[in-house]
């Protein structure tokens, strides 16, 4: 939806946080006549959970969390192996931009009060 204008971390605030503005009274709308949603956005912050909480609450529907709890050096060999193929000159996670992303995440605590569902790999 925005080609070449999420170049770093504070672009990919602004533009996702328009994407939540634009689609979370349609989702609160699907949620409140029971039907499930399956939304691929980063969960990697509380702030960044904070606005799937916003979501199932508005709707009183019931919600699931899935936590991938992984190591950090097994998500880079993943993201070595998926870039291995890619034509030459093709974006991909280096190693320092997944580190830059990495250092804000928090995995969900008790406190927030989700419905986690934990898949530990190794």
């Amino acid at each position: 939806m925005f080609p070449g204008e999420v170049v770093d971390i504070p672009s990919f605030v602004k533009y996702s946080s328009r994407l939540k503005e634009a689609l979370t009274a349609h989702i609160c709308s699907l949620l409140s006549k029971g039907i499930s949603v399956v939304l691929d956005f980063p969960g990697n912050t509380r702030t960044q959970r904070s606005w799937f909480r916003e979501l199932f609450e508005c709707a009183d529907a019931d919600h699931e969390l899935h936590y991938i709890d992984v190591t950090d050096e097994l998500c880079k060999r993943q993201l070595r192996e998926r870039s291995k193929d890619l034509a030459e000159g093709s974006a991909f996670t280096s190693d320092a931009e997944f580190d830059a992303i990495t250092q804000y995440f928090h995995a969900p605590s008790d406190d927030e009060n989700f419905n986690v569902i934990r898949h530990q790999r190794t």
